[in-house]
């Protein structure tokens, strides 16, 4: 009882954070049962089937606040669930721990570039409220997807920090999308585990624990995420993928950092990070009109639909 209480307690810690920053739930909830002896395929499934539920409501609850732009999900959702089946099928037979640090160094990439041109810029002007192309979305899924199944979270550090760098969608609404659309990536890894692993070996008191601590907290994030402003959000986000990469290349062993070393850099981080958001904070007070203004200017292009001159000036790439 007292380990499904504790489970409780972190599925609803991980989905304040996952809601609020667009990722982190499953990466939190897998690396517990990893912790406690659950082999790596077994955690993922656990994982991915709670996720089913606590998608299901994040993804209704950010729609209730208007933080959902639903061509973004159709088009990023239905690959991601591709790329989720295949990884869940192929984590079922072989480790991907060798692709780990790899896969580290790109999302520290691109969550160095979020956290600097957020918390230096504010939020992105030139390219705020053009659509988001299936050229660019269904590759991400792809990538996302296979990544999340195989990793036991991914979803929302591959697509919320490639979205936000895009600058084509707020930070609301790129969180509220990708949360969105992590429903059928999870409804396709479980079905991937049942099939690659069985499901006598999976846990369901386990993953119904994460499901009730998770849907708790889902409503309470959707709000929040729709009161955070952008440029603070964007510094929080960059920060999160920041942290949770450099971790995982320290302990990789690419590196095998001793633990004098992987504390002193986490320490960094953290007065960085911290530093960060204040200046965002300070920045965002002194703008917070002309952001404001964006945002409603951006939400009307959307809410217009694309236009002859949009699809003309829209990059191949974006």
């Amino acid at each position: 009882m007292q380990k499904l209480i504790l489970l409780a307690l972190v599925g609803l810690g991980a989905q304040l954070v996952d809601g609020s920053l667009g990722m982190a739930y499953g990466v939190t909830s897998t690396t517990l049962l990893l912790a406690i002896g659950t082999n790596p395929a077994a955690a993922s499934a656990t994982v991915h089937l709670a996720e089913i539920g606590t998608t299901l409501v994040s993804g209704l609850s950010h729609w209730r606040f208007g933080n959902v732009d639903w061509k973004v999900v159709l088009k990023i959702g239905v690959p991601g669930a591709v790329g989720a089946f295949a990884g869940a099928v192929v984590l079922s037979g072989i480790s991907t721990e060798v692709a780990a640090p790899l896969m580290a160094v790109i999302l520290l990439t691109l969550g160095l570039y979020v956290f600097l041109r957020f918390t230096f810029q504010g939020l992105p002007k030139h390219q705020l409220g053009k659509p988001l192309r299936k050229r660019f979305l269904t590759p991400l899924g792809l990538v996302g997807g296979f990544v999340d199944a195989t990793g036991g979270g991914g979803w929302g550090p591959v697509g919320t920090p490639a979205i936000l760098a895009s600058g084509r969608l707020e930070p609301r609404k790129t969180i509220g999308s990708i949360d969105t659309s992590e429903f059928l990536v999870a409804v396709a890894a479980s079905i991937g585990f049942i099939h690659g692993i069985g499901s006598e070996n999976i846990d369901y008191g386990w993953a119904f624990a994460l499901l009730i601590g998770g849907v708790i907290a889902a409503p309470i994030a959707a709000w929040l995420v729709r009161h955070i402003p952008p440029r603070v959000l964007g510094a929080a986000v960059g920060g999160v993928i920041i942290l949770t990469n450099t971790r995982s290349l320290l302990r990789s062993d690419w590196i095998d950092a001793p633990d004098s070393v992987r504390y002193a850099v986490y320490g960094v981080i953290y007065v960085v990070w911290a530093a960060a958001i204040v200046y965002s904070v300070l920045q965002y007070r002194k703008h917070s009109a002309e952001d404001a203004q964006i945002i409603a200017e951006a939400e009307a292009i959307a809410a217009a639909g694309d236009t002859p001159d949009d699809k003309d000036k829209t990059p191949a790439n974006a």
